[in-house]
C-alpha cells in the first residue's frame, strides 16, 4: 500500500491568529499562557485537517513561534552571547530576543540575528550564529513536549528535524577563520540524543531535512555527508531524509546511498530526476515522491501525475510514498475560506487543505484504482484542467503583440551612468550623503481601518481619499520637520506592495484569506497571475503628486518591480516566468513614464526579491540574470537623464549576483545591511561598483531604536567600502510595520547621524 504524508503545515492559522496571538503577546495585552494556548489549538486544528484528508504520517516539528530554523538553534543551544538569560534558562523570551533583537543581558541594545531568504522563497529564517568554541546541548523541549500533545491526541506522527548538514550550511561564523564543517563532529552526538528521545516517545520515523543536497556543493560537504550519515545510522528512529525545491543532480547517487530508511524527493521543480533515483535506490529504500506543488495554489493535474507514480509504484510497489514537493508552509491554508472567488477561477485552485486531498485521492488511486470516488475525481480533474486550457480569459492578443514588438534598445538608458547623473546632480540638488526612506511609513490601525471601510462600502470615494490625503499629509510633515532631503508619500493607501499594484492590473485575482508567513508575524496575501497581464490606467500618479504639491522637497514616486511583482505573486504554471516578467515590465514602464510626465524627478523601482529568483543550481543563474536583468531595464529605461531610478533589494547575499546588479543600471541602490554590519558591501566594494548606494543604517525589523552615534559607526564603516560621494542614507527597509514614536526617533538619528558625518568630511 502506497504511504500518505505531509513534510510540514502552514502554521499561521486560518486566520492568521498565530500572528494576532504574537503581537498581542510583544505589546503585553497576552500572557504566555494565552499565547501558549494559541498555539496549542492551532496545532491541533492542522493535525486534525491533515488526518480527517487522510494523510497517514503528520509532521510534528514544522510549528514554530517565529520560525524554524530559529526554533532548531534554541535546541542545538546556539543561541549568542548576547541573549543569554541572566538566569541561564532559555524560555520564549529568549527566541523573541534573538529574533528581535531586545535583551535583558544587555539593556536592550542587542541587535537582532541577521535574517535571509529561505533558498529561493520569500520565507525569511533567522540565521544561526556559531562561534568559534560553539558548543551544541539540548536547551529547548518544544519539539518532544509536542511529540507528545499529538500522541496524546492519538496521531501517528513523523517530527521533523532540520538535518545536521544543512544546518550548518544555513549558519555564519563571525570568525572567518572558523570551517563550519569543524562544528560537525561536536554537532553529531546531540543528533543521537535528540532521535533517542523521540524513540522513547514511541516515534517510529523522523523527517531529517536535508534542502542542500539540491545544490551545487563542495566536495568537502559531500564527503560530510557519507560520514555524518555514518554515524547517523546507528542512531534510533527510521529516518527519511527530505530534499526539496531542485533536483538532486550530481547529487543523486550520494543521497539515494546514505544509510538512511528513505529518501524524499521533489517531482515538481524536478520533475525526471525520478526515473534515475529509481535506478540508484536500494532496494530496501522507501522513496517519497513529491508530487503535488507546496510553493503554488494551482490544483495538481491529477493523471499527469498518476502517471508518474503508476509507473513508480511498478518499481517500489510498499516502497513508494506520495506527498507535497516540500512544506505546504508556502501555501494559503484552505480555499474553502475564499467564498468571493468566482466559481471557474475557484476551480483552478487548491491551497493547504486541498493539497493534503490531492496527495490522499493519487495515493488511492494506486491502492485502489476502480473505487467509484477515484474515478470519478479524476474525471474531474481532466475536465477542469481541459476547460483551463482552452479559457479565453487566459490569453490576450493585444498583450502577446506587445511583448512580440519588443527591441534591445526598448531596455537602454540614453546615455551611461556616468554621463547622465551629473545631469542628475545639477536638477536634484542634493547634499553629500543623502537622506531618505525606503518608502513606506507606519500602517496604522486607522488607515487599516479605513482602507477596510472603504472596501466595504462604508466610505465613499471622496471620504476614502480625503482620509488618504491626510495620511499623506502627515507623513510629509514628519519628514519635512525631521529634515529629510528625499521624501515620499508614505503608501497609506497600499495594503502590500505587491497586492496594490496586483489591483490594478488586468490579468491578477485576489484571495479573500489566502495568507502566508513570510517571516515572525508578517504574513502576505500573494496575488494570483491566471492570464496575461496589462495596465489598463496609471495606478499611482494621484497620490504621488498630491504628496508633491505639499513640499518644495523631491518627492520620490514608489513602485514594485516586475521581478518582485512575479515573484511575490503565486505565477502562472502555463506561461514562463521569462514572459510574464516582461509583460510586468511592461506595464510598470507605462506608469514610469507617467510618473516623469507629471514631474516626478526620482522614481524608485523596489526589486526587493531579485536575488530570491535566483535558481539555487549555478547552470541555471545566467539564463535567469539574463532575463530578470532585461526585465528591470525594460521598465525603467525610457526616462530621461536627469531622471534618476533608484531599486531597493531585501536580505540577499549580492557577491554572486553583483555583475548583475550593476546591469540593471539603476542609478542608486538602497539594500539591507545594518544587521550583517556593513559586511553586504564587501560585495559592492570588490566589484567597484559604479552607481550610487545606500546601506541601510538601521534595522527596520526591530523595535529597538538605535542611537545617532551607532548609526555614524556604521556610516563610517561604508564610507570605508563605498565613495562618500555615491552613498546614500537610508533605513534597511519599509516602515510600514513600525510605530510612529520608534520610526520618528530612530529617523530623527539617522538625519542626525549623516549631518554629523557631513561636517566631519567636508
Amino acid at each position: 500500500m502506497v504511504i500518505t504524508h505531509s513534510l510540514g503545515f502552514p502554521r499561521i492559522g486560518r486566520d492568521r491568529e498565530l500572528k494576532k496571538a504574537q503581537e498581542a503577546f510583544w505589546i503585553g495585552e497576552l500572557d504566555e499562557a494565552g499565547l501558549r494556548a494559541v498555539g496549542h489549538n492551532l496545532r491541533k486544528t492542522h493535525w486534525d485537517l491533515q488526518k480527517n484528508a487522510g494523510i497517514e504520517l503528520l509532521p510534528v516539528g514544522d510549528f514554530a513561534w517565529y520560525d524554524q530554523v530559529l526554533t532548531h538553534s534554541l535546541m542545538l543551544g546556539v543561541i549568542p552571547e548576547r541573549f543569554k538569560p541572566v538566569n541561564e534558562k532559555v524560555n520564549l523570551q529568549t527566541m523573541f530576543s534573538m529574533a528581535r533583537g531586545i535583551s535583558d543581558r544587555y539593556c536592550d541594545i542587542a541587535h537582532a540575528q541577521e535574517m535571509t531568504k529561505w533558498f529561493d522563497t520569500n520565507y525569511h529564517y533567522l540565521v544561526p550564529e556559531f562561534s568559534a568554541d560553539q558548543q551544541f546541548h539540548l536547551s529547548w523541549d518544544q519539539l518532544f513536549e509536542e511529540v507528545r500533545e499529538a500522541r496524546d491526541l492519538g496521531h501517528n506522527v513523523k517530527p521533523v528535524v532540520i538535518g545536521p548538514l544543512t544546518y550548518l550550511w544555513l549558519g555564519k561564523t563571525k570568525n572567518k577563520d572558523v570551517n563550519k564543517l569543524d562544528l560537525l563532529n561536536r554537532l553529531l552526538p546531540l543528533y543521537g540524543h535528540i532521535f533517542q528521545r523521540l524513540a522513547d516517545l514511541g516515534v517510529e520515523w523522523v523527517q531529517i531535512d536535508e534542502p542542500i543536497l539540491v545544490l551545487d556543493l563542495p566536495q568537502k560537504w559531500k564527503n560530510a555527508f557519507e560520514c555524518a550519515y555514518n554515524i547517523i545510522k546507528h542512531n534510533p528512529l527510521k529516518k527519511l531524509v527530505a530534499t526539496y525545491f531542485g533536483g538532486l543532480e550530481d547529487n543523486l547517487s550520494l543521497a539515494a546511498n546514505l544509510p538512511v530508511d528513505g529518501l524524499h524527493i521533489d517531482l515538481v521543480r524536478a520533475p525526471d530526476q525520478y526515473l534515475t533515483i529509481l535506478d540508484y535506490l536500494p532496494s530496501y529504500k522507501v522513496l517519497s515522491l513529491g508530487v503535488v506543488n507546496g510553493r503554488n495554489v494551482w490544483r495538481c493535474d491529477l493523471e499527469k501525475t498518476l502517471a508518474i507514480l503508476r509507473y513508480s509504484y511498478k518499481k517500489l510497489e510498499n516502497r513508494l510514498w506520495v506527498a507535497p514537493s516540500c512544506s505546504l508552509l508556502h501555501s494559503p491554508v484552505d480555499l474553502e475560506r475564499e467564498d468571493k472567488l468566482d466559481c471557474e477561477l475557484k476551480s483552478w485552485l487548491a491551497f493547504a487543505v486541498q493539497k493534503c486531498s490531492e496527495i490522499v485521492l493519487l495515493a488511492q488511486a494506486i491502492n485502489q484504482p476502480d473505487a467509484p470516488n477515484v474515478v470519478a475525481a479524476l474525471a474531474e480533474s481532466r475536465t477542469t484542467q481541459e476547460a483551463r486550457t482552452k479559457s479565453t480569459r487566459i490569453h490576450k492578443p493585444a498583450v502577446q503583440a506587445r511583448i512580440a514588438a519588443i527591441t534591445a534598445k526598448d531596455s537602454q538608458r540614453h546615455t551611461l551612468f556616468s554621463q547622465r547623473i551629473n545631469k542628475q546632480h545639477i536638477s536634484l540638488n542634493l547634499p553629500l550623503l543623502p537622506t531618505t526612506t525606503i518608502g513606506s511609513f507606519p500602517q496604522t490601525a486607522s488607515i487599516r481601518l479605513t482602507r477596510q471601510s472603504y472596501k466595504a462600502g462604508k466610505l465613499s470615494e471622496e471620504e476614502y481619499v480625503e482620509a488618504m490625503h491626510s495620511e499623506i499629509k502627515h507623513a510629509v510633515e514628519v519628514q519635512e520637520n525631521l529634515g529629510l532631503d528625499v521624501l515620499v508619500h508614505g503608501e497609506a493607501e497600499r495594503n502590500d506592495m505587491v497586492e496594490y499594484f496586483a489591483e490594478q492590473l488586468d490579468g491578477y485575482v485576489f484571495t479573500s484569506f489566502g495568507w502566508v508567513q513570510s517571516y515572525g508575524s508578517r504574513c502576505v496575501k500573494p496575488a494570483i497571475i491566471f492570464s496575461d497581464l496589462s495596465r489598463p490606467k496609471a495606478m499611482t500618479i494621484e497620490w504621488i503628486c498630491y504628496a508633491q504639491s505639499l513640499t518644495s522637497k523631491v518627492m520620490k514616486g514608489m513602485l514594485t518591480g516586475p521581478v518582485t511583482m512575479l515573484m511575490w505573486s503565486f505565477p502562472r504554471e502555463d506561461l514562463s516566468l521569462e514572459v510574464q516578467a516582461r509583460q510586468l515590465a511592461l506595464a510598470i514602464r507605462d506608469e514610469v513614464l507617467d510618473l516623469e510626465a507629471a514631474g516626478i524627478k526620482i522614481v524608485q523601482i523596489d526589486e526587493a526579491a531579485f536575488r530570491e529568483g535566483l535558481p539555487l543550481r549555478k547552470a541555471k543563474w545566467q539564463y535567469y540574470l539574463d532575463w530578470a536583468t532585461e526585465a528591470f531595464r525594460l521598465c525603467a529605461s525610457g526616462v530621461r537623464d536627469e531622471t534618476q531610478i533608484h531599486t531597493h533589494m531585501c536580505y540577499s547575499e549580492f557577491n554572486d549576483v553583483i555583475k548583475s546588479i550593476a546591469a540593471m543600471d539603476a542609478d542608486v541602490i538602497t539594500i539591507e545591511t545594518s544587521r550583517s554590519d556593513m559586511e553586504l558591501l564587501d560585495a559592492f566594494k570588490a566589484f567597484t561598483y559604479p552607481n550610487e548606494i545606500g546601506p541601510g543604517v538601521y534595522d527596520i525589523h526591530s523595535p529597538r531604536v538605535p542611537d545617532a552615534s551607532e548609526i555614524t559607526n556604521l556610516l563610517r564603516k561604508a564610507t570605508k567600502r563605498i565613495p562618500v560621494e555615491r552613498l546614500w542614507v537610508n533605513p534597511d527597509c519599509g516602515l510600514k510595520t513600525r510605530d510612529w514614536p520608534e520610526t520618528k526617533a530612530a529617523l530623527s538619528h539617522m538625519v542626525t547621524a549623516a549631518r554629523q558625518l557631513r561636517c566631519e568630511l567636508t
